[in-house]
C-alpha cells in the first residue's frame, strides 16, 4: 500500500492485524510514537490522520492506505525544533520523554486549530493523554507558551 508520512509517500506491506502504530515504529522506523496502553488510553502514540489527532494503535495500518501521516518526527525540521517542542523542553514538562511526543502531537493540533485556548480548553484538548512524571502544570505551561510563540503574542 501507499501512504504519505512526514510528506513523504511510502511504500509499505502490512499484515491485515497491524497496527499503524507497529507500522510507523517498526516498518517505517519512526520511534516518536510510542507504544504504551495498546487500547487507546494514554495518548502516547498520537499522530495526525488527514490532520486529525487519532492513537494510532487504534488504527489498523491498512485503513490509512492513500491517507497522511504526521508523527512528531515531521514538527521539527532542519531549522530546529518547532515552538511546541521547544515550549515543551523549556518549561521542563519532558521528565521521562515517554508521553512527550503525544502530548506534543496533540497541543499541536489543539494550537493550529484554537490558537488562544483557555486553560480549561486546554485540559480538555490533552484530557486523552496520560503523564506519570511531570504532573500537568508544566504542560500547560508549555501548551501557553508554544501557543504565544506560534502566533507572536
Amino acid at each position: 500500500m501507499k501512504l504519505n508520512v512526514n510528506g513523504s509517500e511510502r511504500d509499505l506491506e502490512v499484515d491485515d492485524h497491524e497496527s499503524l502504530l507497529t507500522a510507523l515504529r517498526e516498518r517505517l522506523g519512526l520511534p516518536g510514537s510510542k507504544n504504551a496502553c495498546e487500547q487507546g488510553e494514554c495518548g502516547s502514540c498520537s499522530v495526525l490522520l488527514d490532520g486529525a489527532l487519532v492513537c494510532s494503535c487504534l488504527v489498523l495500518a491498512g485503513a490509512v492506505a492513500g491517507r497522511d501521516v504526521r508523527t512528531v518526527e515531521a514538527l521539527s525540521d532542519d531549522e530546529g525544533l518547532h515552538p511546541v517542542q521547544r515550549a515543551f523542553a523549556e518549561t521542563g514538562a519532558v521528565q521521562c520523554g515517554f508521553c512527550t511526543p503525544g502530548l506534543v502531537v496533540a497541543t499541536y493540533a489543539l494550537l493550529t486549530e484554537n490558537p488562544e485556548p483557555s486553560d480549561r480548553e486546554v485540559r480538555e484538548a490533552l484530557s486523552g493523554n496520560i503523564c506519570r512524571c511531570t504532573g500537568y502544570g508544566r504542560i500547560l505551561e508549555a501548551v501557553q507558551r508554544a501557543s504565544a510563540a506560534m502566533y507572536r503574542r
